[in-house]
């Protein structure tokens, strides 16, 4: 058995056992989890969380992407969204920044809607790279090149199997199904996408090496320009929050009422969220906070505690895997306050 070969057996592993977990996540929160937390706990820990990280001045702002290093450093805020539909916040919750990254798993899902769970495992993969979420050295090193739907290579190649007769229809499709899990309108920041697509050397080198590869589904050129599109939708923290609680309620958005993915499907995307949703500090993540989550380079994270609620921050300021320092210190304050990890209760450290 080749090291690839026994890497990628344990990855698939690592995702059988994720799912596994998620499914069994109501038995285990109804045998261990304490009384569900009431309006004055989450505002508290909000607060809280927003007062303790709001002078970290750690990390600094995405800067291979322009526009990104002007957003000013000092912004933060943090939000809960439940399954209900109620949404406590603090801090920054109006401001919109580029969605980036965190836009990945709903794409991800629209996929699985059109195509069923299963062309997201056989035509991108599932596993985890354990590189970062920019690599070309990831297509080279595994079989499947594109590897998940969560870092570039696989976003970009998720943009393009989305059925669509057009580049127009394809943007659309996706907008609304983004629109769909925040329960409002996202607007284009048209700058960030400006400066985004003239400069996204990388990405159109990874769009032509799938190409080459058989793992694109549409031009390379299209694809590459819907996926950069994606990345620069607006959204705040409580846009953020509202599209994790939607996937905590089982796929249904808790405000419009609107359903976005089949309950069924929710574990395979969580799973993936889990497993690669922090790019490579995916298992650090795991280790500290126990919820499955995706960042952005724009400074946004939302994390889902399934069947229950979803925690989302926001802060420009990102460390070296381009992670927002302050984002992840918040979210992880909270699920170890409240003791939601996924696999027991943590301590947030």
């Amino acid at each position: 058995m080749t090291r690839v070969t026994l890497s990628r057996n344990l990855a698939m592993w690592s995702t059988a056992l994720a799912v596994a977990g998620l499914a069994l996540l109501p038995a285990i929160a109804s045998a261990q989890s304490p009384a569900e937390p009431t309006a004055k706990d989450f505002q508290r820990l909000v607060d809280e969380a927003y007062a303790k990280f709001k002078d970290v001045t750690e990390g600094a702002n995405a800067n291979y992407i322009p526009i990104l290093d002007t957003v000013p450093s000092e912004l933060f805020g943090v939000a809960i969204a439940t399954r209900d539909g109620k949404v406590y916040a603090a801090g920054e919750q109006d401001y919109r920044f580029s969605i980036q990254s965190v836009s990945k798993p709903f794409t991800a899902a629209l996929v699985m809607n059109q195509q069923g769970p299963q062309a997201i495992r056989e035509k991108i993969g599932v596993e985890p790279t354990g590189l970062a979420f920019n690599s070309k050295l990831a297509l080279e090193i595994y079989p499947d090149r594109s590897v998940n739907p969560l870092v570039n290579a696989g976003a970009i190649a998720a943009v393009s199997l989305v059925q669509a007769a057009s580049e127009d229809e394809r943007w659309k499709l996706i907008h609304d199904n983004l629109q769909g899990f925040a329960g409002g309108e996202l607007p284009v920041l048209e700058e960030v996408y400006t400066s985004e697509y003239e400069t996204c050397w990388g990405n159109r080198g990874i769009a032509n090496l799938l190409y080459n590869y058989g793992r694109l589904y549409s031009d390379p050129e299209e694809a590459l320009r819907v996926y950069t599109r994606q990345c620069s939708v607006g959204v705040n923290t409580h846009d953020l929050a509202v599209m994790g609680a939607t996937l905590a309620n089982g796929g249904v958005n808790p405000l419009t009422g609107r359903r976005m993915m089949p309950a069924e499907h929710v574990p395979e995307l969580l799973a993936i969220m889990a497993t690669a949703g922090f790019y490579d500090e995916s298992g650090e993540w795991m280790y500290s906070a126990g919820l499955p989550s995706k960042t952005g380079v724009g400074g946004g994270i939302v994390a889902v505690v399934p069947g229950r609620f979803a925690i989302a921050a926001f802060s420009p300021r990102l460390n070296e895997a381009g992670n927002s320092v302050r984002a992840m210190r918040a979210i992880s304050f909270i699920a170890g306050e409240l003791g939601v990890g996924l696999y027991g209760p943590n301590t947030g450290e």
